[in-house]
């Protein structure tokens, strides 16, 4: 079965920077999209950043010019790296693979950033 190891989070002061890790392994496809989601207290979940195995990516407007999704297509890994990290910023980051009937998601990893 698929499933995704996370690592990365923890906590930062306002204005620093944090590099999110995911690591897929299984049964996987080589063409898929991986993702981050985000969910703090009383929100609903959103989107981060997404990208596919070509390359292609697509952001959520509140972290553009801020994070960048990025992956290591060998490792099954995917990378948001967090510059300028603001208290809103706050939240349980997930992390998501798609391919064919296969939707998977990581158990999600604190990000705290203080003011």
């Amino acid at each position: 079965q698929v499933q995704l190891v996370e690592s990365g989070g923890g906590l930062v002061q306002a204005g620093g920077s944090l590099r999110l890790s995911c690591a897929a392994s299984g049964s996987t496809l080589r063409i898929n999209v991986m993702a981050w989601y985000r969910q703090a207290p009383g929100k609903q979940r959103e989107l981060v950043a997404r990208i596919d195995s070509f390359g292609t990516t697509e952001y959520g407007d509140s972290v553009k010019g801020r994070f960048t999704i990025s992956r290591d297509n060998a490792k099954n890994t995917v990378y948001l790296s967090m510059n300028g990290l603001k208290p809103e910023d706050t939240a349980v980051y997930y992390c998501n693979l798609k391919f064919a009937a296969v939707d998977t998601w990581g158990q999600g990893t604190q990000v705290t950033v203080s003011s």
